[in-house]
């Protein structure tokens, strides 16, 4: 493999047409430059310059060669101008994880925020369930994930690197017409004859329920299992029972419904942004994990 800084080395004599010249431009001396020269001549195996009165012009091989080097050097200084842009964030391109309870409040802050102050990078979001997230992140398809976890099963993944965000609270749902709709906090002692709107049991905040109801000494009674938080929410509106929720879920909520704090009384879910700890991470993947950061905080001390 032939030397890159040799062959900028030839491509400069030839086109001052002087080893003099050329090692001025370059920050040789004369001789230094003449033994550079030569290396490459030892490694071409054939001469690359004829010396005369005058300067020096290229044997056919030094024309050749120099051809050759031209070109690799205009892709070098592309290559080098191309990262130059990708480090000052004029371009490239990032995909980033989220679900759909969080993609509705702190995600698009954060995406406003990135494309105001990085327009020529292009932002791609992908919301997904937990383990495709995970699953996505492992597989390289997104860089960074906002992900979610509760106290007791937290996200063991050891080649990812977690940085919590914020803790999102429990609250409780209820109809506007609801004994509790005008109350701003309650405990879930008060609430052990309600009837409950509750996500299919597979789902993390059945579990949330199963351990606040057995926390507060009874079990809670199911009247309907919906499919997502729009569909609980509705059945909560028309009065068919109460629900717990993450506080980010049901922040933009109908108009028909209340929410009332439960204080410390039901566990709250963490969430945090996640991504490989094994992978060189681009300058915009970078900044769009700090805006993350940087939005949570300020919704928290907005909230």
């Amino acid at each position: 493999m032939l030397d890159v800084r040799r062959l900028a080395v030839l491509v400069t004599i030839l086109d001052h047409g002087s080893l003099t010249a050329a090692a001025k431009t370059l920050g040789y001396s004369p001789s230094a430059l003449s033994q550079q020269l030569q290396r490459l001549e030892q490694e071409v195996g054939q001469p690359l310059v004829r010396r005369q009165p005058r300067g020096v012009t290229a044997t056919e091989a030094g024309a050749l060669l120099a051809g050759h080097a031209r070109y690799i050097l205009r892709r070098l200084r592309a290559a080098e101008s191309e990262l130059g842009e990708l480090a000052g964030l004029r371009r490239g391109r990032i995909a980033v994880g989220t679900f759909p309870t969080i993609g509705t409040t702190l995600m698009p802050v954060a995406i406003s925020r990135f494309r105001r102050d990085y327009p020529d990078v292009r932002l791609d979001v992908h919301s997904a369930r937990f383990d495709e997230l995970v699953a996505a992140l492992q597989e390289n398809t997104i860089g960074l994930s906002l992900l979610w976890d509760y106290e007791w099963n937290r996200i063991d993944e050891p080649d990812l690197s977690i940085t919590p965000l914020f803790e999102d609270p429990t609250v409780l749902v209820v109809s506007q017409d609801h004994r509790l709709g005008r109350t701003r906090h309650v405990t879930m002692s008060m609430l052990r004859h309600e009837e409950w709107i509750v996500r299919k049991r597979d789902h993390p905040v059945a579990e949330v329920l199963e351990r606040s109801c057995r926390a507060a000494g009874f079990s809670p009674t199911i009247a309907f299992e919906a499919n997502d938080y729009q569909e609980a929410l509705a059945m909560v509106s028309v009065g068919l029972g109460v629900a717990l929720a993450p506080r980010t879920a049901v922040q933009s909520a109908r108009p028909d419904v209340r929410i009332v704090s439960l204080g410390q009384d039901a566990p709250s879910r963490r969430v945090v942004v996640a991504h490989r700890s094994d992978r060189v991470r681009p300058p915009g993947e970078c900044a769009m994990h700090q805006i993350l950061v940087d939005v949570a905080r300020e919704q928290l001390v907005a909230g």
